[in-house]
Parts: C-alpha cells; structure tokens; sequence
C-alpha cells in the first residue's frame, strides 16, 4: 500500500482565487448500444443544500466529450474502472472531483 493519498482528478491549485469543494460524479447508463443515453450527475461532499442537476450525454462519444469539459483527468486508473464499470454494470461513481462553486454552476451541475 502506498504512503501517498490518492492524486484527485482535478487538483485544487494553491493559487486558484476560488476554493475547491470536493464531490464525486455518478453516472449511470439508460439503454444499450449506440442509443445509450448516460446521465451525469455531481454530488458535492460538503454538505452544502444545492440540489445536483442531472446532465445528459447522448451516446459514448458525448459522454467522454462531457467528462472532458468537467474535468475528469482519463490517465487514473479508478476513473477507467469506472467508465469500464458503466459498460459492464450500467453505472459507477468517479471519485474525488475537485471543483470550484463557481466551476459547478458554470458546468450546469448543481440546480440555480
């Protein structure tokens, strides 16, 4: 076992103005084949009221296209568990997601 804590998938920088709150990402899969929609919700671990807004990607590509624009750093392997978890199970969580209030509102992921 490793001495290190687990990288997040987007690190808080020290010198981002705005402070990071930490979450997870579910998503679960409705569907199968191409047709598959995929809906993306953001679940903030502070405890703060905002309600999470589900997001939904049409098909594989736009979902990829979409954990992209969030953020969702592809090179850690519990995120490629996940995404292999979506296809064999129909949902999985993406943890340790670092994001701003700012980021989270501007992403579309908590209701305003």
């Amino acid at each position: 076992m490793s001495a290190s804590s687990p990288r997040p998938a987007t690190a808080p920088a020290a010198r981002d103005a705005a402070p990071r709150v930490r979450g997870f990402l579910h998503i679960a899969r409705h569907g199968a084949g191409s047709s598959s929609a995929y809906l993306v919700t953001y679940h903030r671990l502070d405890g703060d009221g905002a309600l999470p807004r589900p997001v939904v990607a049409d098909g594989a590509q736009a979902l990829i296209e979409l954990l992209e624009q969030i953020g969702v750093d592809f090179r850690r392997s519990d995120v490629r568990g996940a995404l292999t978890d979506i296809l064999r199970f129909g949902s999985a969580n993406i943890p340790d997601l670092w994001l701003s209030n700012e980021e989270i509102v501007e992403k579309g992921l908590v209701e305003t």
